[in-house]
């Protein structure tokens, strides 16, 4: 069973229910969704202890790889800047004045690079939930009501109707916020298209949201030493 990801809404849900078979084949496919369209705008809300980071960008889920502006909210500027990552490494890129959208063409030198972290870090652990929201092949329908997934309720987001479902755990940095199918919620239009994912993070308080089609799609170029998975 492949890794799951999901994330919260204003609206009171009316569930838990169990998925009808639209609901999973939905749910079950929207990773692929997000593979086949080869990229996605996103904003990635990471929380944290001493005030949260916001990241407005891109991800190409074939190449694997993000890219993206990083400001501070509720805290000082010195995390931000510009930021890529791979599924095993970060390159970061401080700025004073950071723009409000990456530059498309990523500056040629100023980078930092480190491991991606596994645990311990709130960044890495959201990072690596981003990156897992693309799939190159739908996920087993009939598996996910096994796995805890289930219907919670509907929302509206951006004029779009969407289902809110749980999905199963998120991985080793997920951290369970009500129970085994409740660290991750995912927000799906009639088309199984993917609009937002919560997901609780072993390392933050609050759990990290990840909306998508905020802005206008960019493709990532790597910055120099960066490898894309292709």
């Amino acid at each position: 069973m492949a890794t799951f990801l999901v994330a919260s809404s204003g609206s009171d849900p009316t569930g838990p229910r169990e998925l009808t078979s639209d609901q999973a084949g939905r749910l079950a496919a929207t990773r692929f969704l997000n593979y086949q369209a080869g990229g996605r705008a996103v904003t990635i809300n990471v929380p944290g202890t001493d005030g949260g980071l916001t990241i407005t960008g891109s991800l190409d889920y074939r190449g694997k790889i993000g890219y993206g502006a990083v400001r501070g909210t509720g805290r000082d500027t010195s995390s931000d800047g510009l930021i890529q990552w791979t599924a095993t490494t970060v390159f970061v890129h401080p700025m004073a004045n950071t723009p409000a959208k990456a530059p498309a063409r990523p500056p040629g030198s100023g980078w930092y690079r480190r491991p991606l972290q596994r645990q311990g870090s709130s960044l890495d652990s959201s990072l690596a939930i981003a990156l897992k929201l693309g799939s190159d092949r739908p996920d087993n329908a009939e598996l996910l009501p096994q796995n805890g997934a289930a219907w919670v309720g509907q929302d509206r987001l951006d004029g779009h109707r969407v289902d809110i479902m749980t999905g199963p755990s998120a991985g080793p940095s997920a951290r369970a916020t009500s129970g085994p199918a409740g660290d991750v919620r995912y927000w799906i239009g009639s088309d199984g298209t993917m609009y937002r994912v919560r997901a609780g993070v072993a390392s933050a308080p609050e759990p990290v949201v990840i909306d998508f089609d905020t802005q206008k799609y960019v493709p990532v170029r790597p910055v120099p030493g960066a490898t894309p998975t292709r």
